[in-house]
């Protein structure tokens, strides 16, 4: 699934910069053929109004009134004496010039820097050389901008693509997490009825008293395990429950499988009693796995210690280990589907975890930190 979203990004990513680089350089181009032809126009005005000044005969002064007439109608232009002292101006809003004093004197600043004038003499006064400041037409201007426009509605198109992608890819995923919890839970329940009834007919067998309740243990053990894993295959109710209670029975539990070189701990800060809404089994399950994650990280020999913490609106759980701890670039795959450092598991543990609070109980389960052979604190944040 993840190498398959991956190639889409590539594809994906490739196709955009292509589209954006063809036609940023073709925008390019065209804007400079505009820019040429509109300066031009402006050129072509400026003679034009050269002869309507000299008063030619009336064939060229036809022709000039129509150049000046047809090249004025878009780009913007003000024309100014030699000491800036503005003499006309075309193409320009007129109302911000009746609000704004200021208006045109930016406009020339802005025009200014844009490029240079051409000048225009006047043929009645030699002496007089005025200048002509112009701006970028509204079409140079789109032409200009159209790529970045572009690019934005390909990065749209792009993320709203790769957002579909991800939310199918994540259905098919809670789909396949459903159908296998269902399916193992099913698989489990037929065995588990066989070896009930097989223990009712060993409770009533002689030499069987101390055997017995071992089995019966492990079918008990077996129950839970099939009880979990129809619950993940289904929605789960929530329940008030004291978690404080639940995690001390949970360690109580793993403490008998330990050695004795491992220490444990709970701290409630003076609270006897701290409920959150959990799912009793599924939440056993979580404090399971990551105590079982915190003897595997300290291979026998160290503490394990949980804070509970009660607050307003939330209730904290840290469980902290005095492991070899997990390094800086592994912290971020820790809760992806098939990552392990150990030499035998499949890597399913922790996200299983993270699903069951994240989804089923709406909380949260992260790293809060992690120091290389020191250990590891693992968060979870229930809601009260």
């Amino acid at each position: 699934m993840f190498n398959t979203l991956f190639n889409w990004r590539s594809f994906l990513s490739i196709v955009a910069i292509a589209i954006v680089t063809g036609t940023a350089f073709y925008s390019r181009h065209l804007a400079k053929k505009i820019a040429i032809e509109e300066k031009i126009k402006i050129e072509q005005w400026v003679d034009a109004s050269k002869d309507i000044a000299s008063l030619n005969n009336s064939t060229s002064l036809n022709l000039a009134i129509r150049i000046l007439t047809e090249n004025s109608k878009e780009i913007p232009m003000i024309l100014v004496t030699e000491k800036d002292s503005i003499l006309d101006f075309r193409n320009l809003d007129s109302v911000k010039i009746a609000e704004n004093k200021s208006y045109l004197i930016d406009k020339l600043d802005e025009f200014k820097k844009l490029q240079e004038p051409i000048i225009w003499k006047n043929p009645l006064d030699s002496l007089q050389a005025n200048r002509v400041f112009f701006g970028e037409s509204e079409l140079l201007k789109q032409v200009r901008y159209y790529p970045i426009i572009q690019l934005f509605i390909v990065a749209l198109f792009i993320l709203i693509t790769l957002i579909a992608i991800s939310t199918r890819n994540t259905s098919t995923q809670n789909q396949l997490w459903a159908g296998l919890a269902k399916e193992t839970a099913h698989q489990l329940g037929t065995p588990l009825t066989s070896l009930q009834g097989w223990m009712e007919i060993l409770k009533n067998t002689p030499g069987m008293e101390k055997i017995v309740p071992e089995m019966s243990k492990d079918v008990d053990r077996l129950k839970l395990v099939s009880d979990r894993f129809g619950k993940i295959g289904s929605t789960p109710q929530l329940e008030l429950n004291d978690i404080v209670v639940d995690i001390d029975n949970m360690i109580n539990y793993i403490k008998r499988r330990s050695p004795e070189t491992v220490g444990f701990s709970i701290n409630t800060f003076g609270e006897t009693e701290i409920k959150a809404m959990t799912n009793g089994p599924l939440f056993d399950w979580v404090i399971e796995n990551l105590l079982k994650n915190g003897l595997d990280a300290m291979e026998g020999k160290g503490n394990i210690t949980i804070n509970i913490k009660n607050e307003t609106t939330k209730v904290i759980v840290d469980v902290t280990d005095t492991g070899k701890g997990i390094s800086k670039s592994n912290i971020s795959k820790v809760f992806k589907p098939g990552f392990t450092t150990k030499k035998r598991g499949w890597g399913l543990g922790l996200t299983l975890c993270k699903r069951i609070m994240e989804q089923y109980h709406k909380g949260e389960l992260f790293v809060k930190h992690s120091d290389i052979r020191r250990g590891t604190t693992f968060r979870l944040v229930l809601n009260k």
